[in-house]
């Protein structure tokens, strides 16, 4: 789980520039807009949807925005048809990536997707060649101020957590994708403040790079990351402390 928790330390550090380009929000607006029109708008009723909520709040996203997003995808005003797609593939030193795509144009998502790779010593691969390395998860997270973490565990246990763990400033509780529903109520329930919740992929085997190579995965991730077509990124990479805290600036 250290793998996920740098990436995703990675990724709150450079939240606050993403949110200032625009990245973040239009992002999750596309995935609110969808989540409610295939699950329907009461965040309730349809986890995706209340997932993609609760990422936008912690965002500071407007709740007019949020409510509009909404009611474009439940109310059938947006004709934009998006598709999902996910793309596998080889960055530099053999690491494992997967990237999840939510694209009103796939042509133009596949050819930016493999550009990325390209531009940043990997290739584009097969849909399989790299997706058993990962497996599906949930990850409630709370920030660790005057939270017990005994108290935490067992909390999470009771709801039907698998694991517990701690990166800098933040816990992240681990179950199977369809506890994670469960387990954010039980622990709201046990007296916690969760402040998200994701469906997520960590890696099962780790490749370990270096230097030049490290730099490459970095400049991949952050370039894919940058379309506005990627929502999610997620590799096998391991990554010293050293080249993890260039990247975080």
């Amino acid at each position: 789980m250290s793998g996920h928790s740098k990436w995703a330390n990675i990724k709150r550090r450079k939240g606050a520039a993403d949110a200032a380009r625009g990245k973040v929000f239009t992002k999750l607006i596309r995935e609110i807009t969808v989540a409610a029109r295939v699950g329907g708008g009461d965040p309730d009723a349809n986890p995706r949807l209340r997932a993609a909520v609760d990422k936008a709040r912690a965002n500071s996203m407007p709740r007019d925005t949020i409510e509009r997003a909404i009611a474009r995808g439940s109310g059938g005003v947006d004709t934009t048809s998006f598709e999902e797609v996910q793309f596998e593939g080889y960055g530099a030193g053999g690491v494992a990536v997967l990237v999840q795509v939510l694209t009103d144009n796939r042509h133009r998502a596949t050819a930016d997707v493999r550009h990325a790779f390209t531009r940043t010593g990997g290739n584009l691969g097969t849909t399989g060649c790299v997706g058993f390395l990962f497996r599906r998860v949930g990850i409630v997270t709370l920030p660790t101020e005057g939270v017990d973490e005994d108290a935490l565990l067992l909390a999470a246990i009771e709801a039907g957590a698998d694991d517990v763990s701690r990166e800098d400033d933040v816990f992240e509780v681990t179950c199977s994708p369809e506890a994670c529903d469960a387990c954010l109520e039980g622990l709201r329930r046990s007296g916690f403040a969760p402040s998200g919740s994701e469906l997520t992929y960590v890696a099962t085997t780790q490749a370990r790079v270096e230097g030049k190579q490290a730099e490459q995965i970095l400049r991949l991730v952050e370039t894919l990351e940058d379309s506005d077509d990627v929502q999610n990124v997620y590799t096998n990479a391991e990554l010293s402390d050293t080249d993890l805290e260039a990247a975080g600036g």
